[in-house]
């Protein structure tokens, strides 16, 4: 009897991104990676891209399926709606990626990879390991602002990941489970670190892959003043909180 493949989900949180969506499930669909699914978690996007992804969700192809949220109360509330909505819809795999084409597709085969072939709770898409790399057009202020970003929350919370702040990441759902995304606070890019703390706290491995950052082509970025301030400030809420850090094992 043959095995079923394992339900991969990309969850995609979106916001104003009616251009790239098309582009993303194109990429994605190109893979052809067995039982692979798209959930978009658009936040009411003005420009139309939820009706878009409707659209995809007939005619795409591949699965995709549209979780309409009414209230843009941040990315790390996004995430944790589409990965708790993918969760309940049997996905074995979880894989996080933003709308903006700045994360590449082609690594996921190899994030799924690592993930279903070692011990590895999660695995990032890493931009600091060897062979990864940051956007070339990238200014020198924001190549700094990202790396003193990685060592303030590595000197903070002892993650000891390269890529602290990454947004790409293949989760395995007990993992999900286990660090219980739903209760995650952070909003923002907070997010990610919180959700790389948990798993930190719980003794699980944390692996890194390389990817090759690109800087969007379309739309506008989402950073604001108010979440680089919660990035600031959620690592020590983090360190400081009643929780007590577990051993954990992270591999680059």
């Amino acid at each position: 009897m043959e095995s079923v493949a394992p339900k991969v989900t990309v969850v995609v949180p979106t916001y104003n991104e009616r251009d790239n969506l098309p582009k993303i499930v194109e990429l994605l669909a190109a893979l052809a990676i067995p039982n692979l699914h798209v959930l978009v978690v658009d936040d009411n996007s003005p420009d139309g891209t939820g009706e878009v992804a409707d659209t995809l969700a007939q005619s795409g192809p591949i699965p995709v399926g549209v979780l309409h949220r009414t209230v843009k109360d941040g990315l790390g509330r996004a995430y944790v709606a589409g990965m708790s909505r993918a969760l309940s819809e049997g996905a074995d795999i979880v894989i996080q990626m933003d709308a903006d084409l700045s994360h590449p597709t082609e690594a996921i085969p190899r994030m799924v990879e690592t993930l279903t072939t070692t011990d590895a709770a999660v695995v990032l898409g890493s931009r600091y390991v060897a062979g990864g790399a940051v956007a070339s057009d990238w200014p020198w202020h924001r190549k700094a602002l990202s790396a003193w970003a990685n060592f303030y929350v590595n000197a903070i919370l002892r993650l000891r990941v390269k890529d602290a702040t990454a947004g790409f990441k293949a989760w395995h759902a007990d993992t999900l489970r286990a660090i219980d995304v739903e209760g995650v606070q952070s909003n923002g890019y907070a997010f990610q670190v919180e959700m790389n703390y948990r798993v930190v706290q719980r003794g699980m491995t944390i692996a890194e892959v390389p990817i090759r950052f690109e800087e969007r082509t379309d739309g506008v970025s989402k950073m604001s003043l108010a979440v680089q301030l919660e990035s600031a400030r959620v690592p020590w809420k983090l360190r400081f909180s009643r929780d007590a850090a577990q051993p954990s094992r992270v591999r680059g």
